[in-house]
């Protein structure tokens, strides 16, 4: 009788199951360090924009508008430079890394020369999960005072250019 080479339906069944819970205990983990990346990352995005609201403040006296002065610096207050403080992508505030970022202007004053807009004396910026418990879990803002809030239920953390009063801060 001849001697048949390969594998037993046992065998190869065996070695799928033991794949499927290799499958199921990794997959979780792998979704909860993408979830960190994501709110990581929107942390990161909300410390450029604090940085670059307080290089726009010292040169211009005032905070810019993210879309207006932080990208095109010059149509806002000459000034202020010609060069971007910030990227295209961070100022039209597209859905970034699982999350929708907000940008909200805070008390204004009177117009000024030479653009005669406003002028800006607060602002906040943050984000929410684009899907609570799939891109992340919570909503972050951070405002002109550098202080970076989160709240855990994902909601938006601020209002009117200044952080929600009782917001959970990250540490420094």
């Amino acid at each position: 009788m001849k001697k048949q080479k390969g594998f037993s339906l046992i065998e190869l069944l065996i070695v799928v199951a033991i794949i499927l819970i290799i499958a199921a205990i990794a997959i979780p983990s792998l979704m909860r360090a993408r979830i960190a990346a994501n709110e990581s990352a929107m942390v990161g995005d909300i410390r450029t924009v604090i940085s670059a609201e307080a290089t726009f403040q010292s040169a211009a006296g005032h905070y810019g508008n993210l879309s207006a002065c932080l990208n095109t610096p010059n149509s806002c207050w000459p000034a202020a430079g010609s060069i971007a403080m910030v990227d295209t992508v961070l100022a039209t505030r597209a859905t970034k890394n699982g999350f929708t970022p907000q940008f909200h202007d805070g008390p204004t004053t009177a117009p000024m020369p030479p653009t005669g807009s406003n002028l800006i004396e607060g602002y906040d910026y943050g984000g929410t999960p684009a899907v609570i418990g799939r891109t992340g879990y919570k909503g972050f803002a951070g405002d002109a005072s550098a202080v970076i809030c989160y709240s855990a239920d994902g909601s938006y953390p601020a209002a009117g250019g200044i952080l929600t009063p009782g917001c959970l801060t990250l540490g420094t």
